[in-house]
């Protein structure tokens, strides 16, 4: 895995699907080497925004750079190389074994002059470790659960050997037991290899524990953006999802803690202190 942090940005970002403005004039910077979470209602642009990151969706206006180069103007495999994609629940091809599709992960550092090599085999088998699939290798990834299998496309892209991962959603369907295992795998990728990550969530809380820094969009644009604890207040959640809630500091990892307001629940409850 290449050492060199990658910088991507974009600037005057416009998005759009058809004749449907989705993100608008929409200007960031990914901190470099940290976890990046980008939350928001539904239909807000965030995983319209980490398409365009990933060079999935075309920009109208603007463009998404990466090390200063708009990503229409990389080379498909040299991008492949530098940035790695997972989408929401992607298919697998039928019958195919982990280890199959953890080995698909260094397509791109294949060749016809160079194909596969031991330094590919070492970089498969360190993925499957790295995810504790070492031990599922074998098995076809139709047959295995939920958390399993995004275990082994998480080891897939760890494979690929990206200095950047986009995931969007990844503990979609996943119980939450094996939400935490997903995000805690994500968390040693970053902390333990230096990978600069990016990822959509819906669960706040695991936005605030897991994030070194949140992006809050609203409508097609950025509402906040900064530390959790500076990001996440009870006036931003209002704003951003239209939700009343208190703020307090999880006993756990001290981070923001989200405790919803709803009509019933509520009377004689004393939840601490309000941000």
């Amino acid at each position: 895995m290449t050492t060199t942090d990658p910088d991507l940005r974009a600037d005057g970002l416009r998005l759009a699907y058809d004749d449907r403005v989705v993100v608008d004039g929409l200007d960031l910077a990914i901190p470099r080497g940290r976890i990046t979470v980008i939350v928001g209602a539904n239909a807000c642009g965030k995983s319209t925004l980490l398409r365009a990151m990933a060079r999935l969706l075309a920009p109208r206006e603007g463009a998404v750079r990466l090390d200063g180069r708009a990503l229409q103007s990389i080379p498909t495999r040299e991008l492949a190389r530098r940035l790695g994609i997972l989408p929401q629940s992607p298919p697998a091809p039928e019958g195919i074994t982990v280890l199959d599709l953890v080995g698909r992960g260094r397509a791109p550092h294949q060749t016809w002059w160079r194909q596969w090599s031991a330094s590919d085999e070492q970089a498969v088998r360190d993925a499957l470790a790295a995810t504790g699939m070492t031990e599922l290798a074998g098995r076809a990834v139709d047959e295995l659960s939920g958390g399993q299998r995004q275990r082994a496309w998480i080891a897939m892209a760890v494979a690929q050997g990206t200095p950047l991962l986009l995931l969007d959603e990844p503990t979609t369907y996943l119980d939450l037991a094996h939400q935490m295992d997903v995000l805690d795998l994500i968390t040693d990728l970053n902390r333990n290899e230096g990978r600069t990550i990016v990822m959509v969530l819906h669960d706040l809380n695991q936005a605030c524990r897991y994030a070194d820094h949140v992006i809050a969009m609203k409508a097609g644009r950025i509402a906040a953006q900064g530390a959790p604890a500076d990001v996440i207040t009870a006036e931003t959640v209002e704003d951003v999802f239209g939700l009343r809630c208190r703020v307090t500091a999880d006993p756990v990892s001290g981070a923001p803690l989200i405790i919803p307001i709803g009509r019933h629940h509520t009377a004689g409850s004393e939840l601490g202190s309000v941000r």
